[in-house]
């Protein structure tokens, strides 16, 4: 016969209550959280979620929309952002939007039909009209018109030790290299932060700064590399961006950090016990999904005080810069 709650709750020593905020992932003490669990394994208890459903007018599912799954660094954020959810029992439903605003605005009506709870975003399109404060919605990394809370990393922090990184290790001649989305995000503060840092010390940035989408990234990296071939001191605005200068590099015959050096951002790896995949500027990817999980679910209890979560970053040596 299949547990009920009553009897997980007088196993574990505690109000029925109780149990209801646990299996509705509602913070309770970390030891009656303890208990409740132990007791839940103990007897399989299976929630109704079609009548828990009903009866708190919430599916228990999350929606989040990435620009690409392809990204890695998409990617690893999905993973952290599904596991936080998994301790709070919730689902999380990804929505793959390939940089596509129609598919985003799609996926913010089912947040109005009552389909998804919320939405965590992280997106690059023109939707500013379709979200509003009345929506729960985290955005990562960018602000909209509306007062919609956000959670980022500090990105011109990140340029600005990027900078003070490569003078430390004797570059001389800098460069940035990144593309600027359309739609304003946060992310430009790291080509700021590496540039002001660098100019308050009489230093010259070159940049190449390419409005995305971009065509022909490398072509557009070589003919830059090319008119400029000083350079021995690259920040990239992400990791994505510093591997593909890394190629364009090679086949100029220049190779890091013997003929330069390159930092990107982001901290990527191919998996959690490898190496960086180059010198980065590394998010707390995990924090970061945590912060917009507790964030959104405060947004949905209509209990935010902060508008904007800034996390920290560090340097991280992945090969690209002298030792």
């Amino acid at each position: 016969m299949k547990a009920t709650m009553k009897e997980v709750a007088e196993l574990a020593g505690v109000g029925v209550g109780t149990v209801s905020r646990v299996v509705n992932g509602i913070k309770v003490k970390d030891s009656t959280l303890k208990k409740v669990e132990e007791a839940i394994r103990e007897l399989n208890y299976q929630p109704d979620e079609y009548a828990r459903g009903l009866k708190t007018n919430r599916s228990n599912i999350i929606a989040l929309i990435i620009p690409t799954i392809w990204h890695p660094f998409f990617s690893e954020f999905a993973y952290h952002v599904e596991k936080e959810l998994t301790k709070r029992r919730h689902k999380l439903f990804i929505c793959n939007a390939e940089e596509d605003g129609q598919k985003e605005f799609e996926y913010l009506q089912m947040l109005e039909k009552n389909k998804v709870d919320g939405i965590i975003g992280i997106t690059y399109s023109d939707i500013d009209q379709y979200v509003s404060s009345k929506l729960p919605f985290v955005s990562i990394d960018r602000h909209f018109s509306e007062k919609i809370p956000y959670v980022t990393s500090d990105n011109y922090g990140g340029g600005k030790l990027a900078a003070e990184v490569l003078m430390a290790k004797g570059a001389t001649r800098f460069a940035y290299i990144g593309g600027t989305n359309q739609f304003e995000n946060e992310t430009v503060l790291r080509k700021v932060g590496f540039s002001e840092t660098l100019q308050k010390h009489g230093l010259v940035v070159k940049k190449l700064d390419m409005l995305e989408p971009i065509d022909d990234l490398h072509g557009k990296i070589e003919k830059f590399l090319l008119a400029n071939p000083d350079i021995d001191g690259i920040f990239t605005v992400n990791d994505f961006m510093a591997t593909n200068v890394i190629k364009v590099s090679q086949a100029l015959n220049r190779y890091a950090p013997e003929d330069y050096q390159i930092i990107g951002f982001d901290g990527l790896k191919s998996a959690v016990d490898q190496n960086y995949y180059v010198s980065t500027i590394a998010q707390p990817i995990e924090l970061m999904a945590k912060e917009s999980v507790e964030l959104l679910m405060r947004v949905i209890d209509n209990n935010v005080e902060e508008s904007r979560i800034v996390l920290p970053i560090r340097f991280e040596d992945g090969g690209t810069t002298k030792g």
